[in-house]
């Protein structure tokens, strides 16, 4: 692969691998796939991803490299690719069928506590997990459920509804990855892993919007640049740029999901004046605050 172009992958271009009717819902955040095709042969041939995903067989087989190391995935296997992953070498059989949920890094924070952090610690190197034909079952029960409200906005009693839903079906979904994964043995978390996790853990308590990577080397009592050298070793991302799309997250739920105006927002988000927030907005998301807004309300009321 050293001699192999690698091309990001995002969401908007998964999004038009499947214009023929692969997407059952789509928001920007979050993509519920159900059609194969969306699935691209990629051979001799490698992405980078820039999201979450979980990958649901449920029938034929898919052959695939990620990073690097060979995998197959077969009937009622679940495999999770996390972001920055090279994935590559994908080969369908003719009768492959699965469901796939993709989420940007951003929203997973919503889903993560200590329990599901450890889960996904351990799948890393293992990312293929056969689940029974409970398990599967299961899973898409949640899959549908989610999709029949998705499609019934009348149904969708707002924004946090529906994170308690996939919250669950998260919880759910890695416990049984955990009592699967490693015949129950527990992963060794060297000291750079535990220092990462509580770094996470801290952004995704939601207990501050401190945009300082010194604030939460503090928090950890180690260096900032420290700090910055393990998120590059565990997430190809600096400190500062993992703390930024934890906050724009956030930022772009109050804004789309809640009814407060930009000045409440702003000062929430713990900035000292609307012009900086306007700027951060603008730099992060490409338009203002109030042209974020309008723009993706309209795109919403659309697909109703």
């Amino acid at each position: 692969m050293s001699n192999t172009t690698v091309n990001e992958l995002n969401l908007n271009i998964i999004t038009q691998l499947s214009i023929s009717s692969g997407i059952r819902y789509f928001d920007g955040d979050a993509v519920f796939v159900d059609n194969v095709k969306t699935v691209p042969e990629l051979k001799h041939s490698f992405v980078k991803t820039t999201f979450e995903t979980f990958v649901f067989c449920l029938e034929g087989t898919l052959s695939l490299t990620v990073n690097d190391k060979s995998h197959s995935l077969t009937k009622h296997d679940v495999m999770f690719v996390g972001q920055n992953t090279i994935v590559g070498d994908i080969v369908r059989s003719d009768d492959f069928d699965c469901k796939i949920i993709i989420v940007t890094p951003e929203f997973g924070l919503n889903f993560i506590n200590k329990t599901i952090f450890d889960t996904i610690m351990k799948i890393q190197a293992h990312p293929i997990i056969k689940l029974t034909p409970e398990e599967i079952d299961l899973m898409m029960r949640y899959y549908e459920l989610a999709v029949y409200k998705f499609e019934h906005p009348s149904l969708n009693y707002g924004r946090e509804t529906m994170l308690n839903l996939l919250r669950s079906m998260a919880l759910d979904l890695l416990s049984s990855i955990s009592q699967h994964n490693s015949n129950g043995q527990q992963p060794i978390l060297r000291q750079g892993d535990k220092i990462f996790n509580r770094f996470i853990m801290l952004l995704s308590g939601n207990e501050t919007n401190n945009r300082s990577v010194q604030y939460y080397a503090d928090q950890l009592c180690i260096s900032s640049k420290y700090l910055t050298s393990i998120c590059n070793q565990k997430a190809n991302q600096t400190a500062g740029e993992i703390i930024a799309s934890h906050l724009v997250g956030r930022i772009k739920q109050l804004l789309l999901y809640s009814g407060k105006s930009i000045k409440e927002i702003a000062v929430e988000m713990g900035f000292e004046n609307l012009s900086f927030f306007g700027k951060y907005v603008k730099k992060h998301l490409g338009d203002s605050p109030n042209r974020y807004r309008k723009k993706h309300a309209v795109e919403r009321e659309s697909r109703k």
